[in-house]
């Protein structure tokens, strides 16, 4: 794929210049200087010769074909250059020039036009308004970056041309190579998805970067980026995830789904590697392209200091992983082998005196140790420490069967510790943190790789009940559900509703009442008040006749006084639920990914705490019982301090119907069931309130 693009034979620029600091020279000088084997071809009607290159007029002028051509001519030429680029041949083009889409609707209307007239012939192109690509393995930069990469097994997609030259000027001060750099600037053509198709299958390419603003479709991503992620690690730094504006959210769900909590859901899904800076973003490329995976998370810690050495371990218990329990052949082999004063726990001191060998001694016992899968290897400066040294023994002691990754903590002494590690390929960091936060992406990698298959569950539900009851809210335009309505689409697919009617006068409010039984809860319901509890339009526990025709006729006096314009359609009168534990679950339809479900406590773990998980729909049971597991207060549903533990198969099943639910009807954009309510193993949840509101098609 794209083969003419990064494997061209024939590289043509059309606006080369003979000026140094122009965008048309520096491509040239690229080109010349990157060492690419093909043909480049300077394209300028003023010039004769430029870097000892024959220039010509135009592409008819130079009278052959070209594979790729890079066009770097003011806004006004560029469509009459992709004319004459296709024209030539050419089966790629990258459009530098800037000046389209991103300044306005003239820029766009142009943009379309060269994006047509490339459709048209079949022609691929990145751009406009980008740094351009290189492949270093083919010698090939074809862009006005300053420097070319060495090269190496990390591959960029970045929508920032300065990132690009920001990520290569990391990568030479640490002498690590780069395998292919693709700047997709506007993305009127291929976008972050066809190279991400593209780096899958590349072989020189061993792990993925990328820098995202935005996602072209999020449907198609999550696809292409699961099949990728299967075959290489994926790792992207997603940025402008705030809500750019708010809008008028009727469910709990509406209002915390943002478009960040969407990517996450995506990017787990997809099983990519989400960093959240720069920093985490290059850190996680050096371990996955110079470290194996690790079997599991259990981490061996060896030191030269014991502050050092609590910092790691802390790190690695915060971030889900294990500080390992060495094995006893261990713990007798380094006590055979280093000083007395020295720890042979976990973590492992060498003491601030250690030489290259007692550093060697520790390494290789841990790797040797099946308790242990990954080791983190910390150095402090100290009068007797040999950074250089030390780091050339750890070197050599890489025995490649588990992933190591160091941290040289400090400035001028252990630099010379560091220039050695580069060179034999093992990843440094300033920082036990980030040593440890380099092990982690690691280790979710490994975990997706070893998750089981995924089957989604199907449930026998009423569906015809449910289409009957969806259908005769959109052809009378209603596009609020009621709860009435809503428990009874609920009920359709098999969740557990207390029974109740409507009433529409306060003596037909008390007969209802005595057929489902005291106590009673009763609601207004009227498509104009969505949030009943906030004006009074909920009582709870009515446990008399008196009770009931009371709280009828006072909410009727009330919600009319506060609505005078609002359809009070009655009441709904239901038996009361039974007490339990409140959780809130529910779906909001993003524009870009489908339906997110989402799952969280009820009361102040939802509403202040903001403690909700969400997912992309349709799920798993595993990935439904993952969502509870994943909120901060998944162990007040276990049970604690004495409190009974939950039904938790009951919670996920009731995720799965919704999962079913939302994807059997996509006009559902959100579902909330506000309280879900839970008892122990053996008690039926109930769904205590219900909304949900459909497309307005």
């Amino acid at each position: 794929m794209l083969q003419s693009l990064l494997y061209p034979d024939t590289v043509a620029v059309i606006g080369a210049s003979g000026t140094p600091g122009k965008v048309g020279h520096a491509v040239v000088e690229n080109l010349v200087e990157g060492g690419f084997k093909g043909r480049v071809v300077p394209i300028n009607p003023r010039l004769e010769r430029l870097l000892g290159l024959p220039c010509h007029e135009n592409l008819a002028a130079f009278g052959e074909s070209v594979d790729l051509a890079v066009i770097a001519v003011p806004t006004a030429a560029v469509k009459a250059a992709v004319k004459d680029s296709i024209k030539a041949g050419a089966r790629s083009i990258v459009v530098i020039t800037a000046g389209f889409k991103e300044v306005g609707h003239a820029g766009a209307a142009l943009e379309d036009e060269i994006v047509q007239l490339c459709h048209r012939a079949h022609v691929r192109m990145v751009g406009p308004n980008c740094l351009g690509v290189i492949n270093s393995h083919h010698g090939l930069n074809a862009s006005f970056a300053a420097q070319m990469p060495s090269p190496g097994g990390i591959s960029i997609i970045s929508q920032s041309g300065a990132l690009c030259t920001a990520i290569l000027d990391w990568a030479a001060a640490r002498h690590l190579g780069l395998a292919k750099l693709l700047s997709v600037g506007n993305k009127a053509d291929l976008n972050e998805i066809d190279f991400l198709e593209a780096l899958g299958d590349d072989d020189d390419t061993k792990v993925i970067v990328a820098y995202l603003e935005s996602i072209t479709s999020g449907d198609e991503f999550v696809k292409v980026a699961q099949s990728v992620s299967a075959k290489k690690p994926v790792v992207v730094l997603k940025v402008g995830t705030s809500r750019a504006g708010e809008r008028a959210a009727s469910s709990h769900t509406g209002s915390l789904a943002g478009a960040d909590m969407a990517y996450g859901a995506a990017f787990r899904r997809a099983g990519v590697i989400r960093a959240e800076s720069f920093e985490d973003l290059m850190d996680a490329a050096r371990a996955f392209a110079m470290q194996p995976m690790p079997r599991g998370n259990r981490v061996a810690i060896i030191t030269n200091a014991g502050g050092p050495g609590i910092m790691a371990a802390d790190a690695v218990e915060n971030l889900g992983m294990t500080v390992a329990v060495l094995g006893s052949n261990s713990a007798s082999a380094l006590r055979a082998r280093l000083p007395s004063a020295a720890s042979v726990g976990n973590p492992i001191d060498v003491l601030g005196d250690a030489n290259p060998e007692r550093y060697a001694v520790a390494l290789n016992i841990a790797q040797e140790d099946s308790q242990v899968d990954a080791v983190i290897v910390l150095l402090t400066p100290q009068a007797m420490t040999w950074p250089a040294e030390t780091a050339r023994a750890i070197a050599a002691s890489m025995q490649g069967k588990k992933p190591v990754v160091a941290a040289f903590m400090g400035g001028k002494d252990v630099m010379p510790g560091r220039d050695e590690l580069v060179s034999a390929n093992l990843p440094d960091y300033p920082s036990p943190e980030r040593a440890a936060r380099a092990l982690k992406v690691l280790v979710e990698r490994q975990t997706w790789l070893n998750r089981p298959p995924r089957v989604i569950s199907r449930f026998p539900v009423n569906r015809r009940r449910a289409e009957r009851i969806i259908g005769r809210h959109l052809r009378t335009g209603r596009f609020q559900v009621n709860e009435v309505d809503g428990k009874s689409l609920l009920r359709a697919y098999n969740f557990n509703v207390p029974s109740g009617q409507m009433a529409y006068d306060a003596d037909e409010a008390v007969e209802i009442a005595f057929r489902t039984g005291f106590p009673v809860a009763m609601k207004i319901v009227s498509p104009d008040i969505m949030h009943k509890s906030d004006f009074g339009g909920v009582r709870l526990g009515l446990a008399s006749p008196e009770q009931v025709r009371d709280a009828f006729d006072l909410m009727m006096l009330r919600i009319g006084r506060a609505f005078p314009q609002a359809s009070l359609e009655g009441v709904y009168v239901e038996r009361m639920a039974p007490p339990g534990r409140e959780v809130i679950m529910g779906m909001n339809r993003d524009p870009q990914f489908g339906p997110m479900l989402m799952f969280g406590l009820g009361g102040i773990f939802v509403e202040v705490m903001k403690d909700v998980t969400f997912h992309l729909a349709p799920i798993t049971a595993g990935e439904a019982m993952q969502m509870l597991e994943q909120t901060r207060s998944y162990a007040l549903l276990r049970g604690v301090r004495g409190q009974a533990a939950v039904d938790l198969d009951a919670i996920a099943g009731g995720l799965q119907r919704i999962s079913q639910l939302v994807t059997d009807f996509p006009v559902i954009t959100e579902l909330d069931i506000n309280p879900f309510i839970v008892g122990d193993v053996g008690h039926a949840p109930m769904v205590a309130d219900v909304r949900m509101t459909l497309a307005e098609k």
